[in-house]
């Protein structure tokens, strides 16, 4: 297929932007479930629901709760959803990135023992939340850029 075609005959994951969702969709899911398994998440006995009191770790690192899974696990589920259609994987990408930035400035404010600190995040967590953010935007921008018109203004 031609990327002259509308976006509602492509394929599943056909295009660059959908490859990134259906991408970051699985890594999002495959580390939801990664949070549950002893062994890659240390002191998974101490997984709270919710909260700065959880001490469990995903790779000993990135301070986790359930609530922490479950949204990782909600996002992978999004990002294969939204691999059907290009404009969907864009979205998907600059939304989930705006929301990881602004898990990030969340997390600057309220990392450690605060009581606001209900997702868990720590000082790890939040520098990879900034870089998802980043990443995620970047994504969604450079990878539906009109390459098209751009190529026509700079010819013409």
């Amino acid at each position: 297929m031609s990327a002259s075609q509308p976006a509602s005959t492509r394929r599943f994951a056909e295009t660059a932007v959908q490859k990134a969702a259906l991408i970051v969709g699985i890594v999002f899911l495959v580390v939801g479930v990664a949070g549950f398994i002893p062994g890659l998440t240390t002191d998974v006995n101490a997984l709270l629901i919710a909260g700065h009191e959880s001490h469990a770790l995903l790779l000993g690192v990135f301070q986790v709760s359930i609530l922490h899974h479950i949204v990782h696990l909600l996002f992978g589920i999004a990002g294969v959803a939204v691999a059907r259609s290009a404009s969907a994987s864009r979205q998907y990408l600059i939304w989930g990135g705006v929301i990881y930035l602004v898990l990030w400035i969340f997390g600057l404010f309220v990392a450690g023992d605060n009581p606001a600190n209900f997702v868990p995040v720590n000082t790890a967590d939040n520098w990879l939340h900034f870089v998802l953010g980043v990443g995620m935007i970047a994504l969604g921008l450079l990878l539906t850029r009109d390459r098209t018109r751009t190529r026509r203004t700079t010819t013409a």
